[in-house]
């Protein structure tokens, strides 16, 4: 069967892709950027088609002799307004399909909470669901927390669990959810390709509450843990505690948290009798598989994977903390990288000059090197030359630039630059990483970050404001198309 697979770079696509190969199927992948792909053992088996959800033509060209279409797109991270976003794209997809003569959709939405008013994310997961379902034959899967090596509630359960000794909670985390662990995720998938069309199906494991997930991490990892609910404790406090604390930015904490406000069960009767052959294994050994693949370095997705679109990305993972920013620029990556390579001296950084000159100051005082040391070259640069209180540590031109702080800090802090063509302009996504060394470089992170995120905000900018007012855009491009780093996935 030729299958489309749609958020083929994202957490769950990501693991079906290589899994439907095996099984034999022709398999179609539909993505905003093919160069996400490149470095994926079954990126070449693949036939992949650029395009959004809400762009017609793409849709189209996508859609054309596929019998069965897999929707695992959302818009939580990459739009504001989420909820409009996910319709705008339920509904150019629904049209496009129907056009297409799609015969199947399988769609993973979110379970609902029974007798409460759901959270935004899950009314925008149920919607989705309602516009492919009216327009075309449908299988809807209702997950609730997945549960798998890098998967955002294993994360965020893994981080809460390790990081905090005693934990103040609220009382709705002793709500009962039924959790589902990947594998069992990707088997009712796979599955759907031979039942046909079989409207919403609810799947899960055994229920157990949010406090009863993270005990059973506690004892699996050996950690002793006190988890404490009480009374009154807002939504919100609670998922900008969980921002913090955790890897998962607030916008998706928020609504991880709000999704649980209220006991989230699966009534899996329906998935019992029409997948007999799928088992869901318990959450505790869901969990220790996930160690087990984090022990030996062998997650094939993970949650961040499909963050590749303009916006912010704050990340915490294996002891090294990035920030990511992405940004699309006018220009082509030569005239970009022009700009980059001739910041700092006695240029500056564009920005906020004065706080770059009080660090500068900091780190004398402290016995590190400064502003002072400048750069040799106005324009130029060299792999492994020092610019101010940053050295050169890895340069590819029109690709890639990285610096690594020589400044005093309790870690060790790069900054990089990416550049991707991108139709007539180029993807700029500027990272920067910290790998704090004990408690003083985790507390000179979250002190300094505030700082750090409204500086490194405005420098992005400023690097593409430069490029346009320089009037250096007209350069033609020059370098390879190869993409040379991963930094936003």
């Amino acid at each position: 069967m030729r299958v489309l697979v749609t958020g083929a770079t994202g957490y769950v696509g990501g693991r079906l892709v290589p899994r439907l190969l095996e099984r034999g199927h022709s398999v179609r992948v539909l993505v905003r950027d093919p160069a996400r792909l490149e470095g994926r053992p079954w990126a070449g088996r693949v036939e992949v088609h650029r395009g959004s959800m809400e762009d017609p033509e793409a849709l189209k060209r996508a859609l054309e002799g596929v019998g069965t279409a897999y929707y695992l797109v959302h818009a939580m991270l990459s739009e504001k307004d989420f909820q409009k976003a996910e319709e705008r794209q339920a509904e150019s997809f629904a049209r496009a399909a129907r056009e297409a003569g799609l015969g199947h959709v399988v769609y993973l939405g979110g379970l609902l909470p029974k007798g409460a008013r759901p959270s935004s994310h899950l009314t925008s997961r149920a919607r989705v669901g309602e516009i492919l379902r009216a327009h075309l034959p449908t299988t809807e899967f209702r997950a609730g927390p997945i549960v798998g090596s890098g998967s955002a509630s294993f994360e965020m359960v893994r981080y809460l669990t390790e990081r905090l000794p005693v934990m103040v909670a609220p009382r709705w985390v002793l709500n009962l959810v039924s959790p589902i662990a990947v594998r069992d995720v990707l088997a009712y998938l796979l599955l759907a390709l031979e039942k046909g069309p079989l409207d919403v199906v609810e799947v899960g494991a055994e229920p157990l509450t949010f406090r009863a997930m993270m005990e059973t991490y506690a004892r699996l990892r050996g950690l002793r843990r006190v988890i404490l609910p009480v009374p009154v404790l807002a939504p919100r406090l609670a998922a900008l505690w969980v921002g913090l604390v955790t890897p998962i930015p607030n916008r998706l904490a928020v609504p991880l948290v709000e999704g649980i406000l209220h006991p989230l069960v699966a009534d899996t009767a329906r998935a019992r009798a029409l997948f007999p052959e799928v088992n869901p294994i318990p959450y505790e050994k869901a969990v220790a598989l996930a160690l087990e693949r984090l022990a030996l370095g062998k997650v094939e997705t993970r949650w961040s994977g499909a963050l590749f679109g303009p916006g912010y990305l704050l990340e915490d993972r294996e002891g090294m903390i990035r920030e990511v920013r992405t940004l699309r620029v006018e220009a082509p990556p030569e005239s970009v990288f022009r700009v980059l390579t001739s910041l700092g001296g006695d240029k500056g950084w564009l920005v906020w000059g004065w706080a770059w000159q009080l660090r500068g100051l900091m780190d004398r005082l402290l016995g590190g090197p400064g502003l002072r040391r400048g750069r040799r070259h106005p324009t130029e640069l060299l792999p492994g030359e020092a610019v101010d209180f940053w050295r050169v540590e890895a340069l590819e031109p029109a690709r890639l630039l990285r610096l690594r702080a020589e400044m005093r800090l309790p870690g060790e802090a790069w900054l990089e630059w990416c550049l991707h063509p991108e139709d007539e302009g180029c993807r700029l996504i500027q990272t920067a990483y910290f790998a704090p060394r004990g408690l003083s470089g985790f507390l000179y992170w979250w002190l300094l970050y505030p700082f750090h995120r409204r500086i490194f905000s405005d420098l992005v900018g400023a690097v593409r404001r430069e490029v346009l007012r320089t009037g250096s855009n007209n350069v033609p491009f020059e370098g390879s198309k190869k993409r040379v780093c991963e930094s936003s996935s």
